[in-house]
Protein backbone atom coordinates (compact mmCIF):
# COMPACT_ATOMS: atom_id res chain seq x y z
CA UNK A 1 0.00 0.00 0.00
CA UNK A 2 2.93 2.34 0.32
CA UNK A 3 4.20 1.63 -3.23
CA UNK A 4 0.79 3.18 -4.19
CA UNK A 5 0.41 6.43 -1.77
CA UNK A 6 4.53 6.91 -2.83
CA UNK A 7 3.44 6.34 -6.85
CA UNK A 8 0.13 8.58 -6.37
CA UNK A 9 2.06 11.54 -4.82
CA UNK A 10 4.84 11.37 -6.90
CA UNK A 11 1.99 11.21 -10.06
CA UNK A 12 0.41 14.22 -9.19
CA UNK A 13 3.42 16.31 -8.75
CA UNK A 14 4.16 15.73 -12.00
CA UNK A 15 0.68 16.08 -13.46
CA UNK A 16 -0.95 19.10 -12.02
CA UNK A 17 1.73 21.44 -13.97
CA UNK A 18 0.93 19.25 -17.81
CA UNK A 19 -2.98 19.76 -16.33
CA UNK A 20 -2.40 23.66 -15.71
CA UNK A 21 -0.04 24.20 -18.50
CA UNK A 22 -2.59 22.05 -20.49
CA UNK A 23 -5.21 23.86 -19.98
CA UNK A 24 -3.59 27.33 -20.81
CA UNK A 25 -3.18 25.84 -24.18
CA UNK A 26 -6.48 24.90 -24.83
CA UNK A 27 -8.00 28.75 -23.97
CA UNK A 28 -5.20 29.76 -26.62
CA UNK A 29 -5.57 27.77 -29.73
CA UNK A 30 -9.65 27.51 -28.41
CA UNK A 31 -9.58 31.53 -29.60
CA UNK A 32 -8.01 30.15 -32.81
CA UNK A 33 -4.07 30.87 -31.82
CA UNK A 34 -1.73 27.79 -31.65
CA UNK A 35 1.13 28.61 -28.89
CA UNK A 36 3.72 26.27 -28.97
CA UNK A 37 5.34 29.15 -26.53
CA UNK A 38 4.41 27.17 -23.42
CA UNK A 39 7.91 25.99 -22.63
CA UNK A 40 9.21 29.25 -22.34
CA UNK A 41 6.13 31.17 -20.56
CA UNK A 42 6.51 28.25 -18.36
CA UNK A 43 10.19 29.02 -18.02
CA UNK A 44 9.54 32.68 -17.27
CA UNK A 45 6.95 32.17 -14.93
CA UNK A 46 8.84 29.84 -12.70
CA UNK A 47 12.26 32.13 -13.09
CA UNK A 48 10.10 35.08 -11.64
CA UNK A 49 8.03 32.96 -9.29
CA UNK A 50 11.11 31.38 -7.74
CA UNK A 51 13.00 35.00 -7.83
CA UNK A 52 9.90 36.21 -5.70
CA UNK A 53 10.47 33.22 -3.64
CA UNK A 54 14.21 33.45 -2.87
CA UNK A 55 13.76 37.57 -2.38
CA UNK A 56 10.65 37.37 0.43
CA UNK A 57 10.66 33.97 2.25
CA UNK A 58 12.15 35.07 4.98
CA UNK A 59 9.91 38.26 5.34
CA UNK A 60 6.57 36.59 4.59
CA UNK A 61 6.09 32.59 6.12
CA UNK A 62 5.29 29.33 5.02
CA UNK A 63 1.98 29.00 2.09
CA UNK A 64 1.20 32.70 1.71
CA UNK A 65 4.79 33.23 0.18
CA UNK A 66 4.15 30.80 -2.32
CA UNK A 67 0.49 32.14 -3.18
CA UNK A 68 2.07 35.68 -3.33
CA UNK A 69 4.67 33.89 -5.90
CA UNK A 70 1.79 32.05 -8.12
CA UNK A 71 0.63 35.40 -8.77
CA UNK A 72 3.67 36.79 -9.74
CA UNK A 73 4.31 33.99 -12.05
CA UNK A 74 0.81 34.37 -13.75
CA UNK A 75 1.37 38.12 -14.64
CA UNK A 76 4.75 37.41 -15.85
CA UNK A 77 3.06 34.35 -18.05
CA UNK A 78 0.19 37.08 -18.73
CA UNK A 79 3.14 39.71 -20.25
CA UNK A 80 5.37 37.21 -21.77
CA UNK A 81 2.32 35.52 -23.67
CA UNK A 82 1.76 39.42 -25.03
CA UNK A 83 4.48 39.44 -27.20
CA UNK A 84 2.83 36.11 -28.78
CA UNK A 85 -0.32 37.90 -29.21
CA UNK A 86 0.72 40.67 -30.81
CA UNK A 87 2.97 38.72 -33.16
CA UNK A 88 0.19 36.67 -33.94
CA UNK A 89 -2.63 38.55 -34.02
CA UNK A 90 -2.16 41.90 -35.07
CA UNK A 91 1.36 41.30 -37.00
CA UNK A 92 -0.66 38.12 -38.36
CA UNK A 93 3.11 36.16 -38.20
CA UNK A 94 3.44 32.70 -38.50
CA UNK A 95 2.38 31.40 -35.21
CA UNK A 96 4.88 28.39 -34.90
CA UNK A 97 7.46 30.78 -35.35
CA UNK A 98 6.39 33.62 -33.11
CA UNK A 99 6.33 30.99 -30.55
CA UNK A 100 9.20 29.07 -31.05
CA UNK A 101 11.21 32.74 -30.67
CA UNK A 102 10.04 33.06 -26.81
CA UNK A 103 10.83 29.67 -26.29
CA UNK A 104 14.29 30.57 -27.40
CA UNK A 105 14.13 33.92 -25.86
CA UNK A 106 13.09 32.94 -22.37
CA UNK A 107 16.23 30.92 -21.16
CA UNK A 108 18.58 33.44 -22.53
CA UNK A 109 16.13 36.09 -20.69
CA UNK A 110 16.68 33.91 -17.28
CA UNK A 111 19.76 33.27 -17.31
CA UNK A 112 21.08 37.17 -17.96
CA UNK A 113 19.01 38.51 -15.13
CA UNK A 114 19.94 35.71 -12.98
CA UNK A 115 23.30 36.26 -13.02
CA UNK A 116 22.81 40.27 -13.24
CA UNK A 117 21.01 39.73 -9.97
CA UNK A 118 22.75 36.61 -8.29
CA UNK A 119 26.12 36.23 -10.33
CA UNK A 120 25.39 32.89 -11.24
CA UNK A 121 22.03 31.30 -13.12
CA UNK A 122 20.75 29.20 -10.61
CA UNK A 123 18.26 30.34 -8.09
CA UNK A 124 17.97 28.59 -5.12
CA UNK A 125 14.78 28.46 -2.19
CA UNK A 126 13.63 26.54 0.65
CA UNK A 127 11.20 24.40 0.06
CA UNK A 128 9.08 24.54 3.36
CA UNK A 129 6.05 23.99 1.24
CA UNK A 130 5.09 20.59 1.98
CA UNK A 131 2.31 19.82 3.82
CA UNK A 132 2.63 16.73 6.07
CA UNK A 133 -0.65 16.04 7.05
CA UNK A 134 -3.80 18.18 6.22
CA UNK A 135 -6.09 18.66 9.26
CA UNK A 136 -9.02 16.18 9.86
CA UNK A 137 -8.47 15.43 5.99
CA UNK A 138 -5.51 13.30 6.70
CA UNK A 139 -6.89 11.41 8.84
CA UNK A 140 -9.61 9.62 6.55
CA UNK A 141 -8.46 5.74 5.64
CA UNK A 142 -6.94 5.55 2.15
CA UNK A 143 -7.93 8.49 0.90
CA UNK A 144 -6.21 10.39 3.68
CA UNK A 145 -2.52 9.37 3.16
CA UNK A 146 -3.59 9.48 -0.93
CA UNK A 147 -4.73 12.68 -1.15
CA UNK A 148 -4.08 14.72 1.53
CA UNK A 149 -0.32 13.95 3.15
CA UNK A 150 2.45 15.12 1.70
CA UNK A 151 0.97 17.05 -0.42
CA UNK A 152 1.45 20.52 -1.91
CA UNK A 153 -1.24 23.30 -1.74
CA UNK A 154 -0.22 23.47 -5.40
CA UNK A 155 -2.11 20.40 -6.18
CA UNK A 156 -5.65 21.69 -5.20
CA UNK A 157 -4.95 24.70 -7.14
CA UNK A 158 -4.72 22.97 -10.49
CA UNK A 159 -8.07 20.50 -9.53
CA UNK A 160 -9.73 24.57 -8.58
CA UNK A 161 -8.50 25.72 -12.21
CA UNK A 162 -9.39 22.38 -14.22
CA UNK A 163 -13.34 22.86 -12.70
CA UNK A 164 -12.80 27.00 -13.49
CA UNK A 165 -11.63 26.17 -16.85
CA UNK A 166 -14.50 23.92 -17.73
CA UNK A 167 -17.33 26.26 -16.54
CA UNK A 168 -15.55 29.23 -18.08
CA UNK A 169 -15.72 27.81 -21.38
CA UNK A 170 -19.02 25.64 -21.59
CA UNK A 171 -21.02 27.63 -19.11
CA UNK A 172 -20.66 31.46 -19.53
CA UNK A 173 -21.27 33.62 -22.73
CA UNK A 174 -17.32 34.41 -22.70
CA UNK A 175 -16.57 30.59 -23.57
CA UNK A 176 -19.06 30.75 -26.21
CA UNK A 177 -17.87 33.44 -27.89
CA UNK A 178 -14.07 32.50 -27.44
CA UNK A 179 -14.74 29.02 -28.80
CA UNK A 180 -16.88 30.66 -32.36
CA UNK A 181 -13.65 32.48 -32.95
CA UNK A 182 -11.75 29.75 -32.48
CA UNK A 183 -14.27 27.56 -34.87
CA UNK A 184 -15.41 30.76 -37.40
CA UNK A 185 -14.13 33.89 -36.96
CA UNK A 186 -15.87 35.29 -39.38
CA UNK A 187 -19.15 34.30 -38.40
CA UNK A 188 -18.29 35.35 -34.66
CA UNK A 189 -17.37 38.91 -36.39
CA UNK A 190 -20.44 39.97 -38.44
CA UNK A 191 -22.51 38.64 -35.13
CA UNK A 192 -20.61 41.65 -33.14
CA UNK A 193 -18.35 39.89 -31.34
CA UNK A 194 -14.36 41.20 -31.32
CA UNK A 195 -12.41 38.65 -32.45
CA UNK A 196 -8.93 40.33 -31.95
CA UNK A 197 -9.87 40.85 -28.47
CA UNK A 198 -11.38 37.41 -27.62
CA UNK A 199 -7.85 36.13 -29.26
CA UNK A 200 -5.95 38.20 -26.86
CA UNK A 201 -7.72 36.99 -24.02
CA UNK A 202 -7.86 33.46 -25.01
CA UNK A 203 -3.66 34.07 -24.97
CA UNK A 204 -3.60 35.80 -22.10
CA UNK A 205 -5.15 33.27 -20.23
CA UNK A 206 -3.07 30.71 -21.68
CA UNK A 207 0.08 33.02 -20.58
CA UNK A 208 -1.21 33.00 -17.21
CA UNK A 209 -1.72 29.16 -17.07
CA UNK A 210 1.33 28.60 -18.31
CA UNK A 211 3.25 31.16 -16.09
CA UNK A 212 1.36 28.99 -13.15
CA UNK A 213 2.48 25.93 -14.47
CA UNK A 214 6.03 26.80 -14.59
CA UNK A 215 6.49 27.83 -10.83
CA UNK A 216 3.74 24.49 -10.18
CA UNK A 217 6.30 22.05 -11.64
CA UNK A 218 9.45 24.03 -10.12
CA UNK A 219 7.81 23.78 -6.21
CA UNK A 220 7.64 19.79 -5.40
CA UNK A 221 10.44 18.70 -7.20
CA UNK A 222 13.72 20.91 -7.15
CA UNK A 223 14.91 23.79 -4.49
CA UNK A 224 16.33 25.78 -6.91
CA UNK A 225 15.82 27.21 -10.43
CA UNK A 226 18.23 26.80 -13.15
CA UNK A 227 16.66 28.12 -16.24
CA UNK A 228 14.32 24.72 -18.00
CA UNK A 229 11.37 22.55 -16.98
CA UNK A 230 12.33 19.43 -18.78
CA UNK A 231 10.23 20.07 -21.64
CA UNK A 232 7.26 20.30 -19.82
CA UNK A 233 5.99 22.86 -22.38
CA UNK A 234 6.16 20.76 -25.52
CA UNK A 235 4.54 17.55 -23.23
CA UNK A 236 1.66 19.57 -22.28
CA UNK A 237 0.92 20.52 -25.72
CA UNK A 238 0.91 16.11 -26.53
CA UNK A 239 -1.48 16.31 -23.42
CA UNK A 240 -3.77 19.29 -25.16
CA UNK A 241 -3.67 17.23 -28.69
CA UNK A 242 -4.35 13.31 -26.46
CA UNK A 243 -7.36 15.19 -24.56
CA UNK A 244 -8.79 16.65 -27.68
CA UNK A 245 -8.88 20.08 -26.68
CA UNK A 246 -11.65 19.28 -23.81
CA UNK A 247 -10.94 19.62 -20.02
CA UNK A 248 -11.98 16.20 -19.08
CA UNK A 249 -9.52 14.57 -21.46
CA UNK A 250 -7.13 16.62 -20.78
CA UNK A 251 -7.42 15.84 -16.90
CA UNK A 252 -6.87 12.28 -18.20
CA UNK A 253 -4.59 12.90 -20.53
CA UNK A 254 -2.33 14.67 -17.91
CA UNK A 255 -2.77 11.70 -15.64
CA UNK A 256 -1.71 9.42 -17.91
CA UNK A 257 1.57 11.25 -18.71
CA UNK A 258 1.92 12.44 -15.51
CA UNK A 259 2.34 8.72 -14.19
CA UNK A 260 4.58 7.35 -16.94
CA UNK A 261 6.61 10.10 -15.67
CA UNK A 262 6.74 9.55 -12.38
CA UNK A 263 7.66 6.14 -13.23
CA UNK A 264 10.86 7.08 -15.13
CA UNK A 265 11.83 9.69 -11.93
CA UNK A 266 10.96 7.64 -9.42
CA UNK A 267 11.60 3.88 -10.51
CA UNK A 268 14.44 3.36 -7.85
CA UNK A 269 12.42 3.78 -5.16
CA UNK A 270 9.72 0.94 -6.29
CA UNK A 271 11.47 -2.08 -4.99
CA UNK A 272 9.85 -4.38 -7.85
CA UNK A 273 10.95 -2.15 -10.52
CA UNK A 274 14.37 -1.59 -8.99
CA UNK A 275 15.07 -5.33 -9.33
CA UNK A 276 14.24 -5.52 -12.99
CA UNK A 277 17.50 -5.76 -14.96
CA UNK A 278 16.51 -2.79 -17.40
CA UNK A 279 19.19 0.33 -18.09
CA UNK A 280 18.12 3.23 -16.56
CA UNK A 281 18.26 5.24 -19.35
CA UNK A 282 15.15 3.26 -20.51
CA UNK A 283 12.96 4.39 -17.59
CA UNK A 284 13.88 7.78 -18.66
CA UNK A 285 12.94 7.56 -21.75
CA UNK A 286 8.91 6.29 -21.04
CA UNK A 287 7.33 9.24 -21.12
CA UNK A 288 9.13 10.53 -25.02
CA UNK A 289 7.99 7.22 -25.87
CA UNK A 290 4.46 6.83 -24.81
CA UNK A 291 4.04 10.91 -26.31
CA UNK A 292 4.71 9.15 -29.70
CA UNK A 293 3.02 6.49 -29.39
CA UNK A 294 -0.16 8.04 -28.10
CA UNK A 295 0.46 10.32 -30.89
CA UNK A 296 0.47 8.43 -33.50
CA UNK A 297 -2.72 6.44 -32.42
CA UNK A 298 -4.93 9.52 -32.10
CA UNK A 299 -3.62 12.49 -34.44
CA UNK A 300 -5.73 11.05 -37.14
CA UNK A 301 -8.74 11.94 -34.97
CA UNK A 302 -7.59 15.45 -34.03
CA UNK A 303 -10.86 17.70 -33.20
CA UNK A 304 -9.10 20.60 -33.59
CA UNK A 305 -10.25 23.74 -33.97
CA UNK A 306 -10.99 24.77 -37.03
CA UNK A 307 -9.51 27.93 -37.50
CA UNK A 308 -6.35 27.75 -34.99
CA UNK A 309 -3.00 29.11 -36.18
CA UNK A 310 -4.95 30.82 -39.09
CA UNK A 311 -4.66 34.66 -38.61
CA UNK A 312 -7.79 36.52 -39.15
CA UNK A 313 -8.17 39.97 -40.92
CA UNK A 314 -11.15 41.63 -39.86
CA UNK A 315 -11.54 43.35 -43.16
CA UNK A 316 -11.99 40.46 -45.35
CA UNK A 317 -15.60 39.39 -43.88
Amino acid sequence: MSILYFLVQQTMFFSIPLLIVALGGMFSERSGVINIALEGIMIMGAFAGVLFINFFQGLVPGQPVLLLAILVSAVSGVLVSLLHAYASINMKADQIISGTAINMLAPAVSIYVARMIRTVQQIPFINQFRIEKAPALGNIPFIGPLLFRNTYLTTYLGFLILVFSALLLYKTRFGLRLRSCGEHPQAADSAGINVYGMRYAGVMISGALAGIGGLVFIIPTSTQFNAEVSGYGFLALAVLIFGQWKPGRILIAAFFFGLMKAIASSYSGISFMRNIPIPSYLYKMIPYIATMIVLAFTSKRSLAPRAEGIPYDQGSR
